[in-house]
C-alpha cells in the first residue's frame, strides 16, 4: 500500500511539473508578444528631431493683405525731446526777437512824438499855416519846403520854423519826411547816395559842403536858408566853391 501511495505522489508531482513547464513558456511567449506590440506602437510615431522648421523663412514669407491698415511711423505721436542747449538757444532767440520788437516800437513812438512836436511848433508860430507832407516823395518834399519861403528867418544853430540855419532847414524838412539827418552841412554832404555832377542832379537832392547846405529844386536853383532868410537862390550864388550832391529819395 505504501508503495502504491508513493507511486501516486510521484505521479502527481510529475503531472504538476509538466503543467508548470507548459504554463511558463506560454507566459513567456505572451510576454514576448506584448513586448513586440509595444515596440511596434512606439515605432509608429516619427521621431521628434525629424521635424525641422526654418523660423526665419517662415517669418519672411508672412503675407499681409494689401488693404490691411497697420498704421505707420508717420501716424505715431512720439513726443519730441530737446536738449538743454536747444532749449536755451530757443529762449535766447525769443528774447532777442522781443527786444527787437520793443526797440522798433520805441523808435516808432519817438518818431511820432518828434513829428507831433514839430507840427505843434508849426501851429504855434502864428504867422502862417503849414500843411504837413502827405508822403515820402520828392514832390511832397518840395511842396512842404516851399511853404517856408519868405516866412522863416535865419537863426544860427536853429532847426525849427521859428528860425533855422542852412543845415537846420534841410534837417527839419527831411525830418518831416521821416529821414533823420545830422545838423551840420559837412555831415549832410556825406549822407545818402553820391551824384556825379549837377547834370545828373534831380529835384530833392541835397547840395552841401562844409559851409552851406540846400535842397535842389531843378534848373540850377536851390531852396535854402541863408542870411536873408528862407528863399530860392541859384547854385552859383550860394556855392561859389566845390560841393557834394547827395540823393535820399
Amino acid at each position: 500500500m505504501k508503495h502504491i501511495k508513493h507511486c501516486s505522489v510521484i505521479a502527481a508531482l510529475a503531472a504538476a511539473a509538466l503543467t508548470f513547464a507548459g504554463v511558463a513558456p506560454a507566459a513567456l511567449a505572451a510576454n514576448d508578444g506584448a513586448t513586440q506590440d509595444a515596440v511596434v506602437a512606439t515605432r509608429s510615431f516619427p521621431k521628434t528631431n525629424a521635424v525641422k522648421k526654418n523660423i526665419l523663412a517662415e517669418a519672411s514669407s508672412t503675407q499681409v493683405e494689401s488693404d490691411s491698415d497697420w498704421g505707420g511711423v508717420e501716424s505715431l505721436n512720439v513726443p519730441q525731446t530737446k536738449s538743454q542747449a536747444e532749449k536755451d538757444a530757443e529762449a535766447a532767440a525769443v528774447a532777442a526777437e522781443q527786444q527787437r520788437q520793443q526797440q522798433a516800437q520805441a523808435q516808432a513812438q519817438a518818431q511820432a512824438a518828434s513829428r507831433s512836436a514839430a507840427r505843434s511848433d508849426l501851429s504855434s508860430s502864428g504867422s502862417f499855416t503849414v500843411t504837413p507832407p502827405d508822403g515820402a516823395s520828392v514832390s511832397s518834399l518840395l511842396t512842404f519846403a516851399n511853404q517856408f519861403v519868405g516866412k522863416v528867418p535865419y537863426v544860427s544853430g536853429g532847426n525849427t520854423p521859428s528860425g533855422w540855419d542852412c543845415s537846420g532847414f534841410v534837417q527839419y524838412v527831411y525830418g518831416q519826411m521821416g529821414v533823420s539827418l545830422p545838423h551840420y552841412s559837412g555831415a549832410q554832404a556825406t549822407v545818402g547816395r553820391a551824384v556825379g555832377s549837377l547834370a545828373d542832379a534831380q529835384p530833392g537832392d541835397i547840395i552841401a559842403n562844409a559851409q552851406h547846405a540846400a535842397i535842389y529844386v531843378g534848373n540850377g536853383m536851390v531852396i535854402n536858408s541863408q542870411l536873408n532868410g528862407t528863399r530860392y537862390d541859384p547854385i552859383a550864388w550860394v556855392f561859389p566853391s566845390s560841393y557834394s550832391i547827395r540823393r535820399i529819395f
